[in-house]
């Protein structure tokens, strides 16, 4: 069984799949997650977004994720970096880097190859659309900005960034997400909308669990 988790940046689409993987007792792919490894390596790297990446570079990032006892861990080349993708200066590149096809295709074949064997739930922007256009569940989460930019503040827990600045990067990466040429950002036919504004976690997650058969 394959559910995918789409939605706008900061609806919730982890914590919900998370929590689904959870009750479900299946395994669980962050593919943002993916993407934010990815561009925190190429920026220790100083490698820009408008630079060509060739295969012998991608040889070099070993990405795996764990969820385990209801926690979420992310490792680069062996690194914890779990809270280091979380970061702003990440947060802001990582639509730039995300759109490029070379790193897409590369978060694909990892997504794909962790559904051969077990049921899975994912999230992300592209999941029902292009990574698993035939999954058994398909959801999109969208929310007003000011909304989403409350809560990417909370998890930012950083004072010194504003929350004005936060709508306005939100703003930003929704626009590139849905216009960029490869894979935009977009609510698959099949797939269950659900505005999350103004629900709290536990109601998206009934919401979303009673579309689920088992």
């Amino acid at each position: 069984m394959i559910i995918a988790i789409d939605g706008e940046a900061s609806t919730g689409k982890s914590t919900q799949a998370k929590k689904i993987a959870k009750r479900l007792n299946i395994n669980y792919r962050d593919s943002g997650a993916y993407y934010r490894a990815i561009t925190l390596y190429l920026k220790r790297n100083q490698i820009n977004p408008q630079e060509t990446l060739g295969k012998d570079l991608f040889s070099k990032i070993d990405i795996s994720q764990k969820f385990k006892n209801d926690s979420f861990s992310i490792f680069l080349n062996g690194e914890d970096v779990t809270s280091k993708i979380r970061g702003h200066k990440v947060s802001v590149s990582v639509s730039e880097y995300a759109k490029k096809p070379e790193i897409r295709n590369f978060v694909y074949n990892l997504l794909r190859k962790s559904s051969k064997l077990n049921s899975i739930v994912v999230d992300g922007r592209d999941i029902g659309t292009v990574v698993f256009p035939d999954a058994d569940y398909k959801f999109f989460l969208y929310a007003i900005p000011e909304i989403r930019a409350q809560r990417r503040h909370k998890e930012i827990n950083d004072e010194t960034v504003k929350i004005e600045s936060i709508e306005r990067e939100i703003k930003e990466r929704d626009d590139i997400d849905s216009t960029r040429d490869i894979a935009p950002l977009k609510k698959a036919e099949d797939a269950y909308a659900i505005d999350v504004s103004y629900l709290a976690i536990d109601q998206v997650f009934e919401e979303i669990l009673e579309k689920i058969t088992i």
